[in-house]
């Protein structure tokens, strides 16, 4: 049973973080630029909507989890006298907290600052609610994506090293 933790935690750590990195690439590279090309109502909106869906299961797993079992990895690398393994794997520990730093301290509370303004048809000045909540969002998104990758990355080099 030992054996199949040692063997499974690093990989469902380099699994959930390679989801984690991956969520955010997505909105750095697509849905952000998509969402760029629209106008005020439809992006305040379509954000919204994702705001509402994106609270789910499957992303709670991905969250939550990438960070927990990344901390599984380095206590485990570190158990086993794997020492290199266990500084790359903190490493992506410390990453994805960084990751969930920036997403309370500033993505979140701008995606309840645009749920707050309510109905985007109700608006009197979209413009305003959007450039209160685009420019600094997305800019801190690409440095989650930016963490999280490294993160992906230093998984990657726990379960290579020795």
């Amino acid at each position: 049973m030992a054996d199949m933790v040692y063997a499974v935690v690093p990989v469902l750590s380099v699994v959930l973080t390679g989801l984690f990195a991956g969520l955010f690439f997505a909105f750095s590279i697509s849905v952000m630029p998509g969402l760029g090309r629209v106008g005020d109502r439809a992006m305040i909106e379509a954000m919204q909507g994702i705001n509402v869906a994106i609270l789910n299961p499957f992303f709670a797993v991905v969250f939550i989890g990438a960070p927990v079992v990344a901390l599984g990895q380095t206590l485990l690398h570190w158990a086993a006298g794997h020492t290199s393994s266990a500084w790359w794997a903190g490493a992506a520990l410390a990453l994805l907290a960084l990751v969930l730093v920036v997403t309370f301290a500033v993505n979140v509370p701008r995606n309840n600052a645009l749920d707050r303004a309510g109905s985007p048809e109700r608006l009197a000045d979209p413009a305003a609610v959007r450039g209160g909540f685009e420019a600094v969002w997305v800019r801190w998104n690409h440095l989650r994506t930016a963490a999280s990758a490294a993160a992906l990355l230093c998984t990657a080099m726990a379960v290579t090293t020795g």
